[in-house]
């Protein structure tokens, strides 16, 4: 049985707007996925029958919202095939890394090494410059190939005793390429190095093996992944979060607090102080489930084809070039391309008036568009709710900025 993109469809109100008079084509989903109606209900149940703070409060309502916040945890962990006591809830994907460069990051000594590659968000850049200035230690930048690509090939010559940790994009948001995890662990491993993925464009595309890819930390955030905004993920290994000291203080991550001293609650509590975001991650949560509810064999197909049908569209249209890998192999659905003469903005703003969502711009990795050279690129990042008519509207869009403005 084939995919039915229909159906999916149907499950986002959002997506059957008329916005001045057009329909939303909505192909900015790197950027924020849309949420279906399974989280509005989750999360609209939480404000209206449950809204409560959580874990201390012995009234009903703090018992029913403490159960489905835990049960968020669960949902996400079994997205994932990880305990959840190894969830860590943060406010976003750049939030969960900042964690990690803080904590994880307080453990190394001057002179460590931390790996990147030159296509990281900033999001996996800036935190752990911030490191280098507070702590001394060195980072280290692994580039990037022709297509777009993580060079894995100088992986080897860039590894030292010192290094101790390395972060790259599970699959780059410019791009859409897709990491080999597989050799990435294994050079870590030569090392004694940890290994942590950015998955924020990878998460929203399916159920992800995290005991299987032989990682040590991995991140993503709600809004890409059909979720609220305000609500990331970070996991960890058990062992890792028992070790860091807590990122910030203050209630529920403390075991009892003098003013002599304080001690730490167990992981993932330590990690989570304060009022969290409790309906986002119930969200989340539901989120996960409805995830792990679809035909992602099916989607995934579709999204290719997508895919291949955008390349081929862009590929006939005068001066339009694809910025990255060319073909569908280890890649996800996310494509950016130049249009000759003209500013991404400028693309963006007509694809807009033609009821186009996308993004343009240097996409946070600015390290990626000064090794290319380019001011920005107009990206196109999809879901399994898109359809082949959304592909069409943008060509439409693109064909009519490349006749009226260059």
């Amino acid at each position: 049985m084939s995919f039915d993109v229909g159906a999916v469809r149907g499950q986002f109100p959002i997506l059957s707007e008329i916005i001045d008079g057009k329909p939303v084509h909505y192909l900015d989903n790197g950027a924020s996925a849309q949420t279906p109606n399974a989280v509005l209900d989750a999360v609209r149940t939480y404000e209206t029958t449950g809204r409560a703070n959580v874990l201390r409060g012995v009234h009903r309502l703090a018992e029913r919202a403490t159960d489905a916040y835990e049960n968020a945890r669960v949902e996400v962990a079994t997205f994932l095939g990880v305990a959840p006591m190894e969830i860590v809830f943060t406010g976003g994907c750049t939030a969960a890394i900042n964690l990690v460069a803080y904590s994880y990051g307080s453990l190394l000594k001057p002179g460590d090494r931390i790996l990147l590659s030159e296509l990281e968000h900033h999001s996996n850049i800036v935190p752990w410059q911030l490191l280098r200035s507070r702590a001394g230690i060195e980072i280290d930048m692994i580039p990037v190939t022709v297509d777009g690509r993580i060079d894995l090939d100088k992986l080897p010559g860039l590894l030292t005793p010192r290094t101790k940790l390395i972060s790259l994009a599970h699959v780059s948001n410019v791009t859409g390429a897709l990491i080999d995890v597989g050799a990435v662990v294994a050079a870590a491993k030569s090392v004694g190095a940890r290994v942590m993925l950015d998955g924020a464009q990878k998460a929203p595309h399916g159920p992800i093996d995290l005991p299987s890819l032989g990682v040590d930390f991995y991140v993503f955030a709600g809004h890409k992944a059909y979720g609220p905004n305000g609500i990331g993920v970070l996991w960890a290994k058990a062992e890792l979060l028992d070790a860091m000291p807590p990122f910030m203080g203050g209630g529920s991550m403390i075991g009892r607090v003098t003013f002599a001293e304080t001690t730490w609650a167990p992981a993932p509590r330590r990690f989570e102080a304060g009022t969290p975001p409790i309906g986002p991650a119930i969200g989340l949560g539901a989120a996960c489930k409805w995830m792990r509810a679809l035909d992602w064999t099916g989607a995934h197909a579709h999204e290719m084809t997508m895919v291949q049908h955008l390349m081929d569209g862009l590929q006939k249209i005068d001066g339009a070039r694809i910025f990255g890998p060319a073909g569908l192999q280890n890649r996800y659905p996310v494509v950016s391309f130049m249009l000759d003469g003209v500013h991404p903005h400028d693309v963006a703003q007509t694809l807009d008036s033609f009821g186009v969502a996308v993004r343009a711009g240097h996409h946070c990795a600015q390290p990626l568009m000064d090794r290319f050279d380019l001011d920005g690129t107009t990206r196109v990042s999809m879901a399994p709710y898109n359809s082949r008519g959304d592909i069409d509207a943008l060509l439409t869009g693109v064909r009519h900025a490349a006749k009226t403005l260059r």
